[in-house]
């Protein structure tokens, strides 16, 4: 009898700590995402993955905030999140410096923090679980080589005058893809490379683009460091009667539904995927395992490969049109 008791009170003890466990692991969450605005289209897919995901795994409640573009509507939103107490957020930080301070304040309070698409300063005295992104440096390169290689078809060798625009001033993927576009493009001394800040909105860019045109005889090539942008220039393009957008190499940066409607049209050239579903996902997991299961990501820095999308290959593009 003593015998059997002994096994049901370890019985017990076992179910206990398994029920337990399961109960722990199953703990609801609340997660925090800022981002810049939902007045850029990638954003929004941003968000929409999270809430995707965050659906699938349940009991996990995400507190979805934007900043207008605003680093101090960041600051004040992340400053927030900490006062309502929620376990874990998931920031794509406007600039790379301005919101450490609320980075730094997010470390305070020990609630983690897992940077999406845009990072923060490497060298910043800020703890971040992970970074998940986009390589923006190598999207760059893919997009300088596309334009270089059309160089080449068109004139036989790699000159030309090329326009560049740039994203928001002190943004990750406006310095990384410039980077990486210059990189390549600065191997060719023919290559003439003109490059403007379009701060990453259409209207931007095609403002710019107008200013180009007219200053500008002849142009071969417009990289856009984002759709948004390259699309303006479109736009700027097609109202002037000047230039034959059909006959300029254009290059975008998102792979947005528009972009590829202008591709399978021949508007667009092209335009690079950096997969934000992918992104949001992976980000989300990471956060969530290490809340749930206090399991580290393997890496500090999670990077997916961008893609070249062209008429030949847009099947291979996350979001459809």
């Amino acid at each position: 009898m003593k015998k059997l008791i002994s096994l049901l009170v370890v019985l017990m003890v076992v179910f206990s700590f398994l029920f337990g466990s399961i109960a722990l692991a199953q703990e609801e969450l609340t997660i925090g995402l800022s981002f810049p605005s939902l007045s850029f289209a990638w954003f929004s897919f941003l968000e929409e993955a999270v809430k995707e995901k965050a659906a699938q795994l349940g009991g996990i409640e995400v507190i979805s905030l934007e900043a207008e573009d605003k680093v101090s509507n960041q600051i004040s939103i992340i400053e927030d999140m900490i006062i309502r107490g929620v376990d874990g957020v998931l920031l794509v930080p406007i600039e790379v410096e301005a919101v450490v301070p609320a980075v730094e304040a997010l470390n305070q309070a020990n609630i983690p923090v897992v940077t999406v698409d845009r990072r923060i300063k490497e060298d910043a005295p800020v703890e971040v679980l992970c970074h998940v992104g986009a390589d923006n440096v190598e999207g760059g390169r893919k997009a300088g080589q596309f334009v270089v290689d059309k160089l080449i078809e068109k004139y036989g060798a790699p000159k030309g005058v090329v326009i560049e625009l740039i994203g928001t001033p002190g943004a990750g993927p406006a310095i990384d893809r410039s980077g990486g576009f210059n990189e390549i493009i600065g191997q060719y001394p023919d290559i003439i490379i003109k490059s403007q800040t379009a701060n990453f909105r259409r209207d931007d860019g095609m403002r710019v683009m107008e200013d180009f045109i007219m200053s500008t005889p002849e142009i071969d090539a417009v990289f856009g460091g984002n759709d948004e942008m390259v699309l303006g220039a479109i736009q700027a393009m097609q109202a002037s009667g000047m230039l034959d957008v059909e006959e300029v190499i254009t290059v975008g940066f998102d792979a947005l539904p528009e972009s590829l409607e202008l591709i399978e049209q021949g508007i667009l050239d092209a335009t690079i995927e950096q997969f934000p579903g992918r992104q949001a996902s992976t980000a989300f997991e990471v956060l969530v395992n290490y809340l749930w299961e206090g399991q580290e990501p393997a890496d500090k820095v999670i990077l997916i490969e961008p893609a070249v999308i062209t008429k030949e290959n847009l099947d291979q593009a996350e979001k459809s049109f």
